[in-house]
């Protein structure tokens, strides 16, 4: 924290806190906080403090200036390979995905080498892979999908209302997506994992997962191993 940033407050986080609203333990009309400092606030409890306005009208302004190091961004950043449109796609994919109890990952490796798009898994053990096409193009030059039925309960399509769903195969489901959501437009049969692919599928959605959220949270410290 560089206490000589006069920009400070650009990567700050503001609070209000209003001490009328906490419990009066003395009868003072103000609220029960009490500690050092001028403006009655414990501001020791809180790393980075800095006040922003004096305690006036019931309310307390601060703001708590945070090192870079612990800025941690929750989304990772794209890799670059997927284009614009496929990228929306996924994004209004996985929300729906989410609408229907699933939590799901992007470009998962499978056992056989190849790579979903977007994996998906609900609290019954059901896995889901969707395969997101962006063009006409793009699905004709995609020979490897049925590669993927072998690894999940049902496999999709996700694509744009641009592209017309007669061109995608019979016996997988369609999902129309754009950046901001999806429907369902046709479900997929349902051709039901094995027990051990079941397992080696879950296990290694869920050391992806944390794998990832331990590049974002430790990214210095997870590339030491």
């Amino acid at each position: 924290m560089d206490e000589s940033d006069e920009f400070w407050w650009r990567h700050g986080i503001f609070y209000q806190i209003y001490p009328r609203s906490f419990q009066d333990s003395n009868a003072d009309g103000v609220g029960g906080l009490v500690g050092k400092g001028s403006l009655g606030f414990p501001l020791v409890a809180c790393p980075g403090a800095k006040p922003v306005s004096t305690f006036a009208g019931g309310v307390l302004c601060f703001a708590v200036m945070e090192s870079p190091v612990r800025q941690i961004n929750l989304v990772p950043a794209p890799d670059r390979r997927q284009s614009e449109t496929a990228l929306a796609i996924a994004r209004g994919t996985a929300r729906l995905l989410r609408s229907l109890g699933f939590s799901c990952i992007s470009e998962l490796p499978l056992p056989s080498g190849r790579r979903a798009d977007l994996v998906a898994l609900n609290e019954r053990g059901e896995i889901w892979i969707v395969e997101i096409k962006s063009s006409i193009e793009d699905l004709r030059a995609d020979q490897k999908w049925q590669d993927y039925r072998a690894h999940c309960d049902r496999l999709f399509f996700a694509f744009t209302q641009d592209l017309p769903c007669e061109i995608f195969p019979a016996d997988t489901g369609l999902i129309v997506a754009d950046a901001y959501g999806a429907h369902l437009h046709c479900e997929a049969p349902e051709h039901r994992l094995p027990a051990p692919t079941r397992k080696l599928m879950t296990v290694r959605f869920a050391i992806t997962a944390a794998q990832r959220i331990n590049r974002l949270v430790d990214p210095q410290g997870h590339g030491e191993f």
